[in-house]
């Protein structure tokens, strides 16, 4: 939990007096594109919804909308509650990402604090350095044989209950 001062390596600057939860993934090889359509979805989501929904997905009873990367991909009709047609069920991200909040959770807990308080306050994926290796073709030629990789950064804010 961070209590003030500066936010280093998380493009979310923290202000004074802000008490939040902090988690990040770096490096890790799942498709950039996905990753963004996923944090477009649980932004401003509490973890509880966020968990059910990643649940959701996994058991194909809600999509992914692809707003941004959506050429090539088929239409999806559940795709009508986001107000858009296109979606997916990209399992190896939805993945990834259970395993942030579950990170972040745990960071909560740490701290003597009950998940279920805090909601999404900011969740970003960035692209990370490509690993590049080659693979040697017949005829003598080289191919490139990368690996793509992202990072996934998290801060989540405790909820204003009604009083």
């Amino acid at each position: 939990m961070v209590k003030y001062g500066s936010s280093h390596r998380y493009s979310q600057k923290i202000t004074e007096g802000s008490e939040v939860i902090r988690a990040k993934m770096s490096n890790v090889t799942v498709k950039f594109k996905n990753l963004v359509e996923i944090a477009r979805v649980l932004r401003k989501m509490t973890m509880k919804r966020a968990n059910a929904y990643l649940k959701n997905v996994l058991a194909r009873k809600e999509c992914v909308p692809f707003k941004r990367f959506k050429s090539g991909i088929g239409k999806c009709a559940q795709a009508k509650q986001f107000n858009t047609q296109v979606g997916r069920w990209p399992v190896k991200a939805v993945r990834c990402v259970q395993d942030l909040l579950k990170n972040a959770a745990a960071n909560c807990e740490f701290y003597g604090k009950d998940p279920d308080d805090y909601y999404i306050h900011h969740i970003q994926a960035s692209q990370a350095p490509i690993l590049t290796r080659r693979t040697y073709r017949a005829h003598g030629r080289i191919n490139p044989y990368n690996r793509h990789t992202s990072h996934m950064q998290i801060i989540l804010k405790e909820r204003e209950l009604n009083k």
